[in-house]
């Protein structure tokens, strides 16, 4: 099976402390929509159908700031993300002049509308088109800014303050809390910037050090990060260049003990895990005992349980903290 899983090392330098949040806003704390990582919440999983939250994350992408949970919260509100029968949705317009399941009105679509299945045409009855073509009219009246024009944004999509404020509400109930983390070093770079991608889907054979991408095989259409992808951005955003596959990445650093463990280092699993070339999978250490990680196809980048759970518990093979060369850095 390839597994794809890249290890950093990276050595540990004198840095200041790091509070790292998901969610990196500095604008209304009660606003969602600061990150496009934002993990989604069990309800979220159950509401929303796989395809569109897809649609949703990899078009939040387009506009730096912009919660995918915002996206969605504006097609759950429009159309229950095209589920709705009513006039308009799939076809035809309805009294306002509106089709398709973001809703746009034709004069709006021509300016704002997207090819993002690359069929050749921008059609606003395509999920993926209405929901990219979304996200580039909110990133055009400054919905990735956060705060106020966030707020302004959604406002243009719907002329209502009762609107915008049942979708920051729905958005908010899509998007998971924002778990804080204390790192410091290389270690809290890698944690930083693996974080901003929470929510991300798996893609196998998917990342590389400057983001999410297609995979291959069966993540060929879906842009996002496998496990070693993921560390490999990560630690490639801290200055250090480590292997792409996650038994590789086992020897891109000094090996830790576990009850030194610190946020940053990655953490390996193999079914034997007396053999370390069977690793098959590999994860960020968040400390607390949680950790990051791209799971498996279906799934999306997210936190986990390490400590206790005896899945992983069953596979761990050790950690390695990324202290590659000199000649090895970026």
């Amino acid at each position: 099976m390839l597994k794809a899983a890249a290890c950093l090392s990276a050595a540990t330098l004198t840095l200041p402390l790091v509070l790292i949040a998901v969610a990196t806003s500095s604008q209304n704390p009660a606003l969602p929509g600061s990150s496009t990582g934002d993990a989604p919440t069990a309800y979220a999983l159950r509401d929303i159908p796989s395809t569109y939250l897809r649609w949703y994350q990899d078009a939040a992408q387009t506009c730096p700031g912009l919660s995918w949970s915002v996206l969605a919260a504006i097609g759950n509100v429009e159309t229950d993300h095209g589920r709705s029968q009513l006039p308009g949705v799939h076809s035809g317009q309805n009294s306002a002049g509106a089709g398709g399941p973001m809703q746009f009105i034709a004069a709006t679509w021509a300016s704002y509308g997207a090819d993002a299945n690359r069929d050749g045409r921008a059609d606003r009855y395509h999920p993926a088109d209405a929901i990219h073509g979304a996200a580039r009219y909110l990133c055009a009246n400054g919905a990735g800014k956060g705060g106020k024009q966030l707020y302004r944004a959604i406002w243009h999509y719907n002329h209502a303050d009762w609107y915008v404020r049942k979708v920051l509400a729905q958005a908010a109930r899509y998007a998971a809390p924002t778990p804080v983390v204390q790192a410091s070093g290389r270690g809290a770079l890698a944690i930083r910037a693996a974080l901003r991608w929470r929510g991300t889907p798996y893609s196998w054979g998917g990342g590389r050090p400057s983001g999410p991408s297609y995979g291959i095989a069966h993540g060929a259409h879906i842009k996002g990060f496998d496990c070693s992808g993921l560390t490999q951005y990560a630690w490639a955003q801290a200055g250090v260049r480590i292997d792409r596959v996650a038994a590789d990445q086992y020897d891109d650093g000094p090996h830790i003990p576990r009850a030194q463990l610190q946020p940053g280092d990655l953490l390996f699993f193999s079914h034997n895990p007396r053999n370390p070339a069977g690793i098959h999978h590999v994860a960020l250490y968040l400390g607390g005992g949680r950790m990051l990680h791209a799971p498996q196809t279906g799934d999306v980048v997210r936190i986990a349980q390490f400590t206790g759970n005896a899945y992983r518990e069953r596979q761990y093979v050790g950690a390695t903290r990324p202290a590659a060369p000199r000649s090895r850095q970026l």
